[in-house]
């Protein structure tokens, strides 16, 4: 999709992917518009999306607690903890952006563009919480809430990553081969304020398999979900 289209602010098509009609439809257009948008065009005063990001963020939270609590009835505090932050975690989040193409649909700075932004799984992720604050103030608590259990938990189900990537590896690791995996940093690319990483996962010297990531976690956490891919494991 261009950047013409999206600057004429086309946005049908991405409330049709979010499932939401917005009545202020100039919260969707915050949602979507990444700060690197805003500072190239400063003196037309643009708001990025960074505090609907924050607002998101809060929202998303509460609601996959919520879950969890509910789902998990026997589940102690600490394991809910890393069970929340397993489905709330940025390679996650950038697969249910991508379930609804919220990428094609972002205003970038022309370098971000260049570089590949709009796969980017870190200003995907912070799209996609900017996306649910936009719902939140324009439609109240139910109707974000709702987006995050039809975008984000039936996602996540779908994907089976309800359990996260490296906590499964390890596990595996520990009961087939008595150590842990390990984790090196191949190699690291791009410019200091958008780099990737690219991660490999050894057991026993032999290398399972590598992936990138725009942090070292992220690119942890691609490794560790193709290795699982690669075995057949499943949590």
């Amino acid at each position: 999709m261009s950047e013409t289209k999206v600057v004429s602010d086309h946005l049908e098509e991405l409330e049709k992917e979010i499932g939401y009609s917005f009545k202020n439809k100039s919260l969707l257009r915050e949602a979507v518009t990444h700060s690197s948008y805003a500072n190239e065009l400063s003196r037309y005063n643009i708001h990025h999306n960074e505090r609907l990001e924050f607002l998101g963020d809060a929202v998303l939270e509460l609601v996959t607690s919520e879950f969890i609590f509910e789902e998990h009835k026997n589940m102690p505090e600490g394991k809910m903890s890393k069970l929340r932050a397993s489905m709330v975690c940025e390679p996650s989040l950038a697969i249910c952006a991508r379930q609804m193409k919220l990428g094609d649909y972002l205003r970038l700075g022309k370098g971000e563009m260049q570089t590949g932004g709009r796969e980017r799984e870190s200003i995907l992720s912070d799209a996609f919480e900017a996306v649910i604050g936009a719902i939140y103030l324009d439609g109240g608590f139910e109707a974000a809430a709702a987006h995050v259990r039809a975008k984000v938990l039936e996602t996540l189900k779908a994907n089976q990553l309800f359990k996260d990537s490296k906590t499964m590896l390890q596990e595996w690791s520990q009961k087939e081969y008595g150590e842990a995996p390990v984790y090196v940093l191949v190699g690291e690319t791009g410019p200091a304020h958008c780099k990737e990483f690219e991660i490999a996962i050894q057991i026993q010297g032999k290398t399972l398999a590598t992936a990138t990531g725009s942090s070292k976690k992220s690119a942890e956490q691609n490794a560790a979900k193709a290795a699982l891919e690669t075995l057949e494991v499943r949590g």
